[in-house]
């Protein structure tokens, strides 16, 4: 069976990672954008020129309209979806809970959260073997900052990721009987620019001596583990949170 995935906040970091080590396995991908198109045209081009298939796709998936342009745009243009990666995040400047506004909260929130439910909801509609689908995998990206709380920083992020993690639970079990397994990779501290959104571009390097494993990670590193979740090496794993953080 044609192997199509989309990977949701896929120009550069995890997601960038995720989408070329995809392809160079053998899916035709969607890299998916919200407004880094000169990004993502270098990844697709890079991936074409490696003999792969792809296309890019500005969307963003906190709004269910672009959502649906998005999924329809597969279908037209790669096939069947087979696999869903639920990327995309955002990070707002450090802060406490009492300085932050309803704005702020809104987009952390639409972007973390309901952008995974959306997008889970159209990769089911298509998977789903009770619907007349070929089954498939989805794998949700979360955090480890789910576990520590991510008070005096970004507790908004932190309790987004939470919900992805029960996201994950509920879901594997809805659709464990129709074909689809459900997993989800919990980053510890990456090397990726969403730092620098949250106001500390060098904050990895000075948490890496907090972790077990004294460095922080790469992306292809939390792209490895996303790519054995959605593979056959993994048929009978579903439901699980995997922490991928040097045992931090």
């Amino acid at each position: 069976m044609r192997q199509v995935i989309l990977v949701t906040g896929s120009s550069r970091g995890i997601g960038g990672a995720t989408a070329l080590m995809a392809a160079r396995r053998g899916y035709a991908v969607c890299i998916n954008y919200h407004s880094n198109a000169a990004a993502a045209e270098r990844l697709r081009a890079q991936i074409v020129a490696e003999g792969g298939e792809a296309i890019a796709v500005q969307a963003d998936v906190g709004v269910e309209a672009d959502v649906l342009r998005l999924f329809t745009t597969i279908d037209e243009e790669l096939g069947v979806l087979t696999a869903l990666v639920n990327n995309v995040g955002v990070l707002e400047q450090q802060g406490k809970l009492a300085d932050m506004s309803v704005a702020r909260l809104k987009r952390v929130f639409d972007t973390n959260i309901l952008s995974y439910f959306l997008c889970s909801r159209e990769a089911v509609r298509r998977m789903s073997t009770a619907r007349g689908g070929q089954g498939g995998a989805i794998v949700n990206v979360s955090s480890g900052a789910s576990r520590h709380g991510g008070g005096n920083v970004y507790v908004d992020y932190a309790a987004s990721k939470g919900a992805v993690d029960v996201l994950t639970l509920g879901l594997s079990k809805e659709v464990g009987g129709e074909g689809i397994r459900v997993n989800c990779v919990r980053p510890g501290i990456i090397y990726t620019d969403i730092h620098a959104s949250g106001g500390d571009p060098g904050r990895v390097d000075k948490l890496a001596s907090t972790v077990p494993m004294q460095r922080g990670g790469q992306p292809e590193e939390i792209a490895e583990t996303i790519l054995w979740l959605l593979s056959p090496q993994a048929s009978y794993v579903s439901g699980a949170i995997v922490d991928a953080g040097g045992a931090r």
